[in-house]
């Protein structure tokens, strides 16, 4: 017998009989592996417990503990449900059914809507799928072999069309059922632990909307019912904290379908928590050396076509011509983002290295042309804020300043806001400007920073922007949700394209670099985030109405004004519940609105001048002395 050496993960070798598998690999490490084994990876591809190993390959065993594992499970989750929309609507033509995050879904063309009863019997059937174990066999295909076996599946022909001719086609059957797959599946049906068919949705196939609107099944996927339940009550606590839900509730904004979609108007409570936002941020951005501009909304197009975004951003930005009163018609567009006006800044002057780095920060609010069916809420809204910055510095400064705003993001997330966060490093992709050297020194510096800070980091291998690498830092919000907020970039492209320069200690001319930086991001998405992670119930220093003062009888009011001047000339955001109501009513409602404090007044308090406090979360903690509510709010604010 023949046998082969592979290496595995921890660095050792075994020797397996040539021709062995995964499968077999894991058995010759220990049986209980082999029983837990789902796929597999060869020299880093993912596989099937089946695929054949070869000698000197690098092998590893994908378990359900594996970061890989969920979405095999979810992705054969997928062609299960396709399996049971096959069985029970015989005429379905289908589309594609990827695993995403948290789940998978399958898109399907059928003869009129699924319904809530549909669902029901999909689920059934996949459930007798799940039991009968049915194994998930690959096959290959030839372009016309493939052809051949999707006849009556027009989006699966599609797909074949648009294969490179030559290419070997993989397929993979399970049960009555084949698709078009590349894998890698677990090894059977019954390997799938706990699933639910969560909800239907209209999908234009590819995302055209010229194309034809299939139905899209979502669904999750998890590897026992622990787990599954566990995920449906994140799901039941991101509905009740769902911001557009308590923007409503806690009258903090609104959306018209006359003012148009992803527009959304603040009212006075919702422009408060921005505006304490922005006063907040702004007071820390001064102390650590920024300095504020304020940039037009609208531009010409000239200077869109300078930076690049008229040729390669048009179909995102809003364009319009205004006729200058001359007999001559100038195009313009609406800022999508705050760069060009910093930039401008930089360029009125001449610049020194004594100048850098110069740091440039705007609360500007830009404007996208988002698709209406991606416009959801807050989170991604068609006009917004953004905490916009941009950093003018020498080569050797680039490091240290990343350094800088990542010890920003820190204050930020962690001491203020009480996040956890990850870092993402994106690198050149195929597409991109600028020299080898400048990127390597680029995304160097930005590994470098992440290094001196103690902050790791993935690599996202492709996905910097075309002018330069960056950093994605992502928020885990109070139910364990991932946001992705803050971004530092290095660009090479605009200084070239507006030709900057600085003269050197040398009095030479050089070029500076340019990093762009948010933190909070989009304000109103970061406004969407913190209602979600607060429920609502936002901390003290940034509540819109930091209590509220209830009089027990109208004989109670005009004590209760006084009360209100005093804290008013403190700096206490107050408000007064005058509606002739039950006191427990004022309460009750006070709470709803997440206020933090509640003040009763009645006789006693009148003559003692003083307030008797209830807490949002704690109910009532005593009576005290207007001052000392003042400095209790104060000292929390």
């Amino acid at each position: 017998m023949v046998e082969i050496t592979v290496r595995l993960p921890d660095g050792s070798e075994k020797q397996v009989p040539e021709g062995a598998t995964i499968l077999d690999v894991a058995g010759a490490i220990g049986p209980r592996l082999a029983q837990a084994a789902l796929a597999g990876k060869i020299d880093g591809a993912m596989v099937d417990v089946n695929h054949v190993v070869a000698d000197g390959a690098a092998v590893e065993i994908i378990t359900d503990r594996s970061p890989e594992a969920l979405h095999i499970l979810r992705h054969s989750t997928a062609h299960v449900l396709a399996e049971a929309v096959a069985s029970l609507f015989p005429m379905t033509k289908f589309g594609i059914g990827p695993s995403i995050e948290d789940g998978f879904y399958y898109d399907f063309d059928v003869e009129r809507p699924f319904t809530p009863e549909d669902l029901s019997a999909i689920e059934e059937r996949m459930s007798e799928i799940v039991a009968e174990e049915l194994p998930f066999d690959r096959g290959e295909l030839d372009k016309l072999e493939a052809w051949d076996a999707f006849d009556g599946q027009p989006y699966k022909r599609e797909l074949i069309e648009d294969l490179p001719e030559g290419e070997i086609i993989s397929i993979y059957n399970q049960g009555n059922f084949t698709d078009l797959c590349r894998g890698p599946h677990v090894p059977h049906t019954g390997r799938i632990g706990a699933f639910k068919l969560m909800k239907v949705a209209g999908a234009y196939w590819r995302g055209d909307s010229d194309r034809t609107m299939l139905q899209r099944i979502y669904g999750t996927a998890w590897f026992n019912k622990k787990d599954l339940e566990a995920h449906l009550t994140r799901i039941e606590e991101a509905e009740r904290r769902d911001h557009r839900k308590l923007g409503k509730e806690l009258d903090l904004f609104s959306f018209h379908e006359i003012a148009g979609a992803g527009l959304p108007l603040y009212h006075p409570k919702g422009a408060r928590v921005l505006r304490l936002l922005q006063e907040w941020l702004r007071d820390v951005l001064y102390k650590r050396g920024y300095v504020e501009a304020i940039t037009p909304h609208i531009y010409k197009a000239d200077v869109w076509k300078i930076s690049g975004h008229y040729d390669f951003y048009k179909e995102n930005m809003y364009f319009f011509e205004i006729d200058e009163g001359d007999g001559k018609v100038n195009e313009y567009a609406v800022k999508p983002m705050n760069c060009p006006g910093h930039v401008m800044i930089y360029d009125n002057d001449v610049r020194s290295y004594r100048d850098l780095p110069m740091r440039m920060f705007e609360f500007g609010t830009v404007y996208r042309h988002e698709m209406s069916g991606v416009v959801h809420g807050l989170l991604r809204a068609r006009g917004f804020t953004q905490d916009d910055a941009h950093i003018f510095c020498m080569e050797d400064q680039v490091q240290s300043e990343v350094v800088k705003m990542l010890e920003l993001v820190e204050y930020v997330f962690t001491e203020v806001f009480d996040f956890t966060y990850t870092a993402e490093i994106s690198t050149r992709p195929e597409k991109s400007i600028g020299e080898d050297a400048m990127w390597d020194l680029a995304t160097d510096s930005l590994k470098a920073a992440c290094a001196e800070r103690g902050l790791d980091y993935e690599i996202n291998e492709g996905d910097g922007a075309f002018y330069g690498p960056k950093i994605d830092i992502k928020l885990r919000d109070a139910i364990g949700r991932t946001w992705q907020c803050s971004t530092i970039q290095v660009d090479f492209n605009f200084p070239e394209r507006f030709d900057l320069t600085y003269r050197t200690a040398e009095n030479d001319e050089a070029r500076p670099f340019m990093l762009h930086r948010t933190i909070l991001g989009s304000m109103e998405r970061f406004f969407g985030i913190l209602i979600e992670h607060y429920a609502g119930a936002f901390p003290i220093w940034l509540a819109p109405v930091q209590a509220t003062i209830i009089p027990i009888a109208d004989r109670h009011l005009e004590h209760v004004e006084s009360v209100k001047a005093r804290l008013e000339a403190a700096g206490v955001r107050v408000d007064v519940s005058a509606d002739r109501e039950p006191m427990r009513v004022k309460i009750a409602k006070a709470q709803q609105q997440k206020v933090p404090h509640m003040l009763v007044i009645g006789d006693n308090e009148v003559e003692s001048d003083g307030v008797s406090v209830r807490e949002r979360t704690q109910g009532d903690i005593g009576a005290m002395s207007v001052d000392d509510f003042i400095r209790l709010v104060l000292a929390k604010d």
